[in-house]
């Protein structure tokens, strides 16, 4: 039953789109859920968008008006909760401090304005005490946000990593099952609506760094200057490097990990290999999922949808639900102190772990033995490796033929592996420029 002593709460939607909708039909089609849950009715008031003429997937909820004027949604005393799903950053950014200097709690979805500038929107939050609310900028429907910043607060979270862009993987495992080229998935992609005319972030990476720029600061309470992301995306990975993977017994996956060792922050988004055994290994398709590992709780696998109108609309909803309820301001987990902390970033040549290595080597005498001594003059150790008689990249009536190459190699610094292929490439042993990627390492 609806609690007489609350007064209805009142939302201003700035965007009304798949999420905007999304989130207009879940308050809508569970609206005794949203009184027996919070004790109060939501209603959406305005709803501001950039076309009023523009016919919209899902009718407008009932009472509410249509405005293209920001100032109509910031200016009602009536609206307590200003949601934000536009996209983009300047005019988001505006729209949230403004609204944050009226008094109105702010929800969004919009992970590239809170990891690319964010911190000052925090830093007006926590002074005004108010929400900043953010669930759906991180894995869509997953509840990855509250776990950090509530359920898992007792802990000292040990490292995170995880399949944090749908498209990506939607790529990757099209790829796997029916060793298609990237271009041809990616059209597919595009046809289904899983990828952008510009699929740029997605694919290259940038929308995982986002995401992932805010699971650090969930977890441990520190701003990652977004430019310092070393960030790789999939658009260069062929089918050949994901069947030589799977003969090891791994997946290709796009991973965004991170984790804290001897005061530094090791931290990226990267393909990796990640072995059949791991469940990362099995999230395929459209599908996001984290394994985050605490101290005191151990590992946790959190897997689901991460886009879509109602998975991200339900994220939505619950920090809608927490404000109704009038749960204290908790916007990053951290006092306002702790917040702006920042632990230096570990250079990525530092970083050390297992590596997959293909090289296209001239088929001649002697070529093996000089591979092996340029790996142990740069400090790396052979796990495994195997040849093939597969084409290589070039021109086969060149002499001398090429051999495909490929090696599983122990840890090793990524600056290791990286002078020695350049070692390889400027003695003439390989013939075109050598693939590499990470290997997950092992579950704790």
């Amino acid at each position: 039953m609806t609690n007489p002593t609350l007064a209805p709460l009142t939302l201003g939607l700035a965007g009304y789109g798949t999420v905007g909708t999304g989130l207009a039909r879940i308050l809508h089609e569970n609206k005794a859920n949203v009184m027996a849950r919070t004790g109060r009715e939501i209603h959406i008031r305005t709803v501001l968008v950039r076309d009023t003429a523009k016919k919209r997937n899902y009718s407008l909820p009932e009472g509410a008006t249509l405005t293209d004027d920001p100032d109509v949604l910031l200016n009602d005393p009536a609206i307590n909760v200003v949601v934000e799903l536009m996209g983009g950053i300047e005019t988001p950014y505006a729209l949230i401090e403004r609204a944050l200097k009226a008094g109105k709690h702010v929800v969004t979805a919009n992970k590239a304005l809170l990891a690319e500038a964010g911190a000052p929107l925090f830093a007006l939050a926590a002074e005004k005490n108010l929400h900043l609310a953010f669930e759906a900028s991180v894995c869509g429907g997953i509840p990855v946000v509250q776990t950090l910043r509530e359920g898992l607060v007792a802990n000292h979270i040990l490292a995170l990593v995880g399949i944090l862009n749908g498209t990506s993987n939607y790529i990757l495992s099209e790829m796997s099952s029916k060793g298609l080229p990237y271009e041809s998935v990616l059209r597919k992609a595009q046809e289904l609506g899983y990828a952008e005319a510009d699929p740029t972030l997605d694919v290259e990476g940038i929308d995982a760094a986002h995401k992932l720029a805010l699971l650090i600061r969930l977890a441990w309470g520190h701003v990652v200057p977004f430019e310092e992301m070393p960030v790789q995306g999939v658009s260069q990975i062929q089918p050949k490097d994901i069947a030589f993977a799977r003969e090891f017994g791994y997946h290709i996956k796009l991973v965004g990990s991170a984790k804290v060792e001897n005061g530094k922050l090791e931290a990226g988004v990267y393909p990796a290999l990640v072995h059949q055994d791991f469940l990362l290994a099995r999230v395929n398709g459209a599908f996001n999922a984290i394994r985050i590992h605490g101290d005191a709780v151990g590992p946790l696998f959190l897997h689901g949808k991460g886009a879509g109108d109602l998975p991200t609309g339900s994220a939505v909803a619950a920090d809608i639900f927490a404000i109704a309820r009038n749960a204290n301001p908790n916007n990053t987990g951290f006092s306002s102190s702790a917040g702006e902390a920042q632990l230096p970033m570990l250079p990525q040549s530092e970083t050390t772990s297992p590596y997959y290595i293909r090289l296209q080597l001239p088929d001649s005498p002697g070529v093996l033995r000089d591979v092996a001594a340029i790996m142990a003059e740069n400090d790396i150790s052979v796990a495994q490796a195997i040849q093939r008689g597969d084409a290589c990249d070039y021109d086969q009536s060149e002499a001398p033929a090429c051999v495909p190459f490929i090696i599983m190699t122990h840890e090793a610094s990524t600056k290791s592996i990286e002078q020695a292929l350049r070692s390889l490439e400027e003695r003439g042993l390989s013939k075109v420029k050598p693939v590499f990627y990470r290997v997950l390492e092992k579950e704790r």
